[in-house]
């Protein structure tokens, strides 16, 4: 696949540069300043507030070790819109090679008055969520979570679509990439997986799919306080479930058709340590990425220590569970020595702030995560703890929320900070920022094109902070995901959108009010280990 976008804008270090991108072969093959056929009415950004000394990519204003982002955590040719050096008469702005008119029947596309920017990461959610958002009432994770497995789908149809639908939410907010801790229907684990895989390439974004598998029963999943509390034996031995996600890679995992299988272990509250083992030798031995929940809540960092006598990320490090490939979904609740051991063995932190918030888990410490140089990036979480699959609203409040967390004004992320986390930082969590997630020539071509006349997007100021500190709606004009167009004037070009609408309404119902025998048979015990008061007396 090749063509060009010309007249685009593109963030640079210091502001806004207007160029010619060109890719060939599914890669950015050239980002080159047109050679004088800039439109009349392409856009203009005079005096862009990231100047001098504290732009984006010059040298930190905080220096030595306690320096907030020193040293930053995506250097040399990685940065996100760090320009490759300019070498004699190939230097990056020089006139593009095709002159004039004829462009030998490559297809060029018009970028006048949008912006371009890399491809963010939807980088934890779980899809078949879909079917019970907006239903579940506000309930802490322990008895949210009961509700969300009383009441889960059973037919693969629901899976695949749920899938289609979170793919379609993610694209149209700027997404190019989805991490679906997928969870699989009992008896029909690879048909759950064969479903989301069918859809996922249906529509062409980049998929990393993880199975969520544990092999302890969903009460084992709080602590136990003074009072036990019976666990039966999981549906699924520990071997079964090692085997099965042996036979999910054998059959699924193909990165040059856009889908890649993650060790995905649901977190310490529902796994063995040898489950947990069983997922670092087999990520080992075929070279994939590692996922799972970590200290999402509370009662969670409560049940670590009765489980391990210590931090679940002191547990986690000492079975080798920690890598540059192992991304963690929350990590709410981590104190300063657990922040070091994520920034010692560079783990990825997915910050879900919505998710968090709706569940009342707490808000994570991502200002003393970027202090200590962890990565980090944003994930939706699952669409019945959010409830949507809108990334720019998730990337949005997750990065406006800790601005109450530290009184210091120069401490607070960045509107072009909150781009660089959930696009290279998404990227650099599933081991691919040598192959997306910045704007660099040699990249795969997975970006995004914002329409800037787009009235939420208006007036004219910082394209950036628009996009960041507004609330954009319908301003994604195009996406590209590996080269291929999948958006185009704001609308998806590879499934009927309609007929998913159709098919998501014609398999519901309206309804406000259903019971949840697990949430009334653990509640007591949740509120006793939490010391909530017992209103039933």
């Amino acid at each position: 696949m090749s063509f060009t976008i010309q007249n685009v804008l593109i963030p640079v270090e210091g502001g806004y540069e207007t160029v010619e991108v060109q890719v060939v072969d599914n890669c950015i093959s050239a980002l080159a300043k047109p050679s004088k056929r800039i439109a009349p009415n392409a856009p203009s950004v005079n005096s862009p507030p990231y100047q001098g000394e504290t732009a984006l990519f010059s040298p930190p204003p905080y220096q030595g070790e306690t320096a907030l982002f020193s040293p930053p955590p995506y250097q040399g040719e990685t940065a996100l819109f760090s320009p490759p050096p300019y070498q004699g008469e190939t230097a990056l702005f020089s006139p593009p090679p095709y002159q004039g008119g004829d462009r030998g029947g490559e297809t060029v596309i018009d970028g006048t008055n949008k912006l371009l920017l890399p491809g963010f990461v939807n980088a934890h959610t779980h899809s078949s969520e879909m079917w019970q958002r907006g239903i579940i009432p506000p309930l802490p994770l322990e008895l949210w979570i009961a509700e969300l497995y009383d009441f889960t789908p059973l037919d693969t149809e629901q899976i695949y679509l749920s899938a289609l639908g979170t793919a379609v939410e993610t694209l149209l907010s700027g997404g190019t990439t989805v991490v679906d801790h997928l969870v699989l229907i009992p008896g029909q684990e690879l048909e759950t997986i064969a479903a989301a895989v069918r859809a996922y390439q249906e529509i062409g974004i980049r998929a990393f799919i993880g199975p969520l598998i544990q092999d302890e029963s969903l009460k084992s999943g709080m602590p136990a306080g003074d009072s036990a509390i019976d666990t039966a034996a999981y549906l699924r031995s520990t071997q079964a479930t090692l085997d099965l996600m042996e036979s999910a890679i054998k059959q699924f995992h193909n990165p040059e058709l856009g889908v890649n299988i993650l060790l995905a272990p649901t977190g310490i509250q529902l796994c063995s340590d040898a489950l947990f083992e069983g997922c670092i030798d087999l990520s080992d031995r075929q070279n994939l990425c590692r996922h799972a929940h970590l200290l999402e809540t509370r009662a969670q960092k409560q049940l670590a220590q009765e489980k391990y006598g210590c931090s679940a990320v002191a547990h986690l490090q000492q079975i080798g569970y920690l890598s540059p490939r192992t991304s963690l979904a929350h990590c709410v609740w981590l104190d300063d020595a657990d922040i070091a051991i994520m920034a010692a063995t560079q783990s990825t932190v997915v910050h879900n702030p919505l998710s968090n918030l709706r569940l009342g888990s707490g808000i994570a410490p991502i200002l003393k995560y970027l202090k200590a140089g962890v990565n980090i990036s944003f994930g939706c979480d699952g669409a019945a703890s959010n409830d949507s699959q809108d990334l720019l609203e998730a990337i949005k409040i997750g990065s406006l929320l800790h601005n109450i967390t530290d009184l210091d004004y120069r401490h607070w992320i960045t509107p072009r900070q909150s781009v660089e986390m959930a696009s290279l930082g998404g990227a650099k969590g599933l081991n691919m920022a040598d192959e997306i997630g910045s704007l660099t020539v040699g990249k795969r071509a997975d970006f995004v094109l914002y329409d800037l006349t787009n009235l939420s997007l208006l007036p004219r100021t910082d394209p950036i902070g628009l996009l960041i500190f507004g609330r954009p709606t319908n301003a994604v004009h195009s996406v590209w995901v590996n080269g291929k167009q999948l958006v185009a004037a704001g609308k998806v070009k590879t499934i009927d959108v309609d007929d998913l609408r159709k098919e998501l309404f014609d398999r519901s119902q309206w309804t406000s009010k259903r019971q949840s025998a697990m949430v009334t048979e653990i509640e007591a015990h949740y509120r006793q280990v939490m010391n909530l008061p017992d209103h039933s007396k």
